[in-house]
């Protein structure tokens, strides 16, 4: 039976140690980039957050501001045998996206449904109530009061963080055929002018091969106008389509690095304990 567990968990500790292997190679060579020269696709930003509206999102255990919350609540209950465990009653975390500005003042947004987020702040705190009655305490003690378990996690206003994902981008030039037809409207208010420089008959009405060379012209003159105005672009990172890691975390490009580097290192350590203790026990099976 060891020697089953274990050579179970070390197959599962050298996976996680190969697909720990991938994400660190990944992250070591993606260059980071300046979000307003970023190509499209996957990349590796960094920035301060700052949140896409007029204010930032309030938490929906302490209030306090962030970019990003996600909470658990917790129920401390008891079995038949009077085992305690904690029951999750209620759980959840924000989908709004979030604004990322880098040292070049340049910003996009960030979506951060289904990223893997390394909170700048994280509580747990216990109370009587199914909803705490303020923010946790300023200092945590070991032993807690009180039936119900709060955990809270936040991405906070100005942390400087780093983000890989996929980034998309579109550029904003409106609806061609609306502003065409604003500008015809806009000339039809002058039915003088519009005669003027489109009636080529002179019998006083545009026919319908003159409206054609009016609508050609107001077609023109938006292109013109569009060309000359300047074109918002419009980007956000999200979750990629192509199964690389999502991440969001308050480190530098190369502590991300070392923290991908220890977690595989981690990850080798326990499988090749594990393999050594399934060693073990299939050598004393066999004597036995």
């Amino acid at each position: 039976m060891i020697a089953v567990v274990t050579a179970a968990l070390a197959a599962l500790a050298l996976w996680r140690f190969l697909v720990r292997m991938r994400r660190d190679r990944l992250v070591a060579d993606t260059p980071q980039a300046h979000i307003r020269s970023a190509a499209q696709g996957y990349v590796k930003v960094t920035g301060r957050t700052q949140p896409a509206g007029p204010a930032p999102t309030a938490a929906p255990l302490s209030s306090r501001p962030c970019v990003w919350w996600s909470y658990e609540i917790a129920h401390e209950e008891r079995d038949a045998k009077g085992n305690r465990r904690w029951q999750t009653m209620d759980r959840g975390s924000s989908v709004e996206p979030f604004t990322l500005v880098d040292d070049d003042e340049a910003g996009c947004l960030v979506g951060p449904v289904q990223a893997e987020i390394t909170p700048t702040v994280r509580n747990v705190w216990y109370g009587s109530s199914s909803r705490p009655s303020g923010p946790p305490p300023q200092s945590s003690s070991l032993l807690h009061t009180g039936s119900w378990r709060y955990t809270e996690r936040l991405l906070g206003v100005g942390a400087r963080v780093c983000v890989m994902g996929e980034l998309r981008s579109h550029s904003e030039t409106g609806d061609v055929n609306a502003a065409i037809a604003k500008k015809l409207h806009e000339w039809k208010q002058d039915q003088q002018a519009l005669l003027a420089r489109f009636d080529a008959d002179r019998d006083g009405k545009l026919s319908d091969a003159e409206w054609e060379t009016a609508r050609q012209a107001a077609a023109n003159e938006c292109q013109t106008q569009t060309l000359q105005s300047a074109i918002s672009r419009e980007s956000i990172i999200s979750q990629p389509t192509n199964g690389e890691p999502f991440l969001i975390a308050p480190l530098s490009e190369a502590a991300l690095e070392r923290r991908e580097k220890l977690f595989a290192g981690l990850y080798l350590v326990l499988g090749l304990i594990s393999v050594s203790v399934c060693a073990w026990a299939i050598q004393h099976a066999g004597a036995g």
